[in-house]
């Protein structure tokens, strides 16, 4: 047997072994009223794992926008934005991005993940110093690692700490130094102190980084997102459209030296198709939603509260401002026997375990949007309380 052969099998068997492995599952979802509802193998469930915060993934007014876009742009790009993949729709998106966040400039990406990396990879050079928050997105800690930079983690939102970090290094006349945070960390739906970072990075003389994937659209006035709602403005501030956008791809805002470096110098920028105009196009009707619908923010919060009041108070649910809300089991084991009894009685809640969180913190992922009602959480409440009882608490 070849050895990459050996070597698969043997990684795949532990990580069984673990209760580790990870499957994928075919699903199907409904449009309109029942968005928030997904199929899979005839079955029906009520998706309490979706990021699609404010129901826009299946919005008839984004989909008729992409549908109008298609017939306006074509499918694809065609090309690298350097090329011939560069748009009007794409311009249009980024000129609406840059005015409506308060940046100079605004730089679209395929993924948040791919944005991440760009930044970090093209930005960061072999003296200069990036400090993460211990709990950032991978993408972030990958590229930090990769990077020719030093990178430091500091433990989880304490800013003390990263003060301290900062203090013990003595800079270099050439030497930059990076603070980088999420706006809201995706795992446990809590939020950064940014107020206190912004102080610490002014102190420092340290750029301030915001990965606001899941802040952006749901949180500060408009859906301005974390720094908007601290009353702060992040140096490069990163948003995703994967999540309250409801379609997919990211952007890099920030001010016109950053964005012409990064044009010039991105690998991850240059070397894409850029992203398909039409959906740029349904992009700017998203961003559009976002400002203007306000009730699909309220309604998020109205639902956060409802679910913390119909579930029983020994749960161990993290009290979140945010839709995401985490109830930490411990054990991977006893944390997939919750949710599959919960898929038994049709919701889908995630298990998420490690790596993607550390050891002994497996949870349930329950994320709320603005596409469930008060009978769903209704269900879900009443469904937590008595699985949880019995296999957790009882």
């Amino acid at each position: 047997m070849p050895l990459f052969s050996q070597r698969f099998r043997h990684a795949l068997a532990e990580r069984d072994k673990q209760r580790l492995y990870r499957s994928r599952t075919c699903l199907s979802r409904k449009q309109g009223n029942d968005s928030g509802h997904i199929t899979a193998d005839q079955q029906s469930f009520v998706n309490f794992s979706s990021n699609d915060y404010l129901g826009l993934a299946q919005s008839p007014e984004i989909i008729e926008a992409w549908q109008q876009g298609l017939s306006l742009y074509g499918a694809g790009s065609g090309a690298s934005p350097l090329v011939t993949g560069y748009h009007s729709p794409h311009a249009n998106l980024e000129a609406q991005l840059s005015e409506w966040l308060g940046y100079d400039r605004a730089l679209l990406f395929s993924s948040g993940f791919s944005a991440n990396q760009a930044l970090l990879f093209t930005l960061l050079q072999k003296h200069d110093s990036v400090y993460q928050d211990k709990f950032n997105h991978a993408s972030l800690m990958e590229a930090g690692m990769l990077s020719p930079a030093m990178m430091k983690r500091f433990p989880h939102n304490d800013i003390d700490a990263l003060d301290r970090l900062l203090d013990k290094q003595i800079l270099e006349p050439n030497q930059a130094r990076m603070v980088i945070t999420e706006g809201v960390f995706s795992m446990d739906g809590d939020c950064s102190p940014l107020k206190a970072l912004r102080r610490v990075c002014d102190k420092q003389k340290s750029w301030l980084v915001v990965d606001d994937a899941h802040g952006c659209g749901v949180l500060g006035d408009e859906g301005k997102g974390s720094c908007a709602a601290s009353g702060i403005k992040a140096d490069i501030l990163v948003i995703t459209f994967g999540k309250a956008f409801g379609l997919q791809g990211a952007a890099i805002l920030c001010d016109n030296d950053t964005a012409e470096y990064l044009i010039q110098f991105a690998r991850h920028f240059i070397y894409s198709t850029a992203m398909p105009p039409a959906q740029a196009y349904a992009l700017s009707k998203a961003c559009e939603v976002i400002q203007q619908q306000p009730w699909r923010r309220e309604k998020l919060t109205a639902l956060s509260d409802f679910f913390t009041q119909q579930l029983d108070s020994a749960i161990p649910l993290q009290h979140t401002i945010t839709p995401i809300k985490p109830i930490v089991i411990g054990s991977s084991e006893q944390t997939i026997a919750i949710s599959g009894q919960l898929k038994q009685r049709g919701l889908w809640v995630g298990a998420i375990r490690p790596p993607t969180v550390p050891q002994n913190t497996a949870r349930l992922r329950v994320t709320l949007t603005a596409t469930h009602n008060d009978k769903d959480i209704r269900l879900l409440a009443a469904s937590l309380n008595e699985v949880i009882n019995e296999q957790y608490i009882g």
